[in-house]
């Protein structure tokens, strides 16, 4: 979804990371408060305006299952961090998925009587199966790698 957005508008892109900085203003109690409509500027409704648009875009790309946990939210932004934290979990589910999977990586080795050819695949298999996350752990794979790369040295 993330090359969808940023080719349709990559200032939605920034939107949704950054969060809209929607219109606001300090009332006589000096709280801040949001900007009443009928008080917008041409640059208040581009940003109202723009995050409508991604918000809008979100929408159309999740299913009416997900709808129903982001249509309460204000902007794109609070809608993504949302969908974020329902797919992929929190920081700390990340943290423990990556050193599931780093684990998996160190411990991957040949079977008995198993030829090349299965093994590759099984490791591509592996390594499709990583999507995304391999390139979080690709730092550490790089490091390690060399160390794989000799062991089918000495099987050939």
């Amino acid at each position: 979804m993330t090359i969808f957005i940023q080719s349709l508008d990559y200032n939605l892109w920034d939107l949704i990371l950054d969060g809209p900085n929607l219109p606001t203003i300090t009332n006589e109690n000096g709280e801040i408060i949001s900007k009443p409509r009928n008080k917008y500027n041409d640059d208040d409704r581009k940003i109202v305006q723009l995050n409508a648009k991604a918000k809008h875009v979100i929408i159309c790309a999740i299913n009416s299952n997900k709808f129903n946990r982001v249509s309460s939210c204000v902007s794109a932004k609070e809608m993504w961090d949302r969908l974020e934290v329902t797919y992929e979990g929190t920081n700390q589910v990340k943290e423990a998925k990556i050193n599931m999977l780093v684990h998996e990586y160190e411990m991957f080795t040949m079977h008995d009587n198993e030829d090349i050819k299965t093994m590759f695949t099984r490791i591509t298999l592996f390594t499709k199966s990583l999507n995304e996350d391999i390139l979080i752990v690709q730092i550490y794979v790089d490091s390690t790698n060399e160390s794989l790369c000799k062991d089918f040295a000495k099987i050939m």
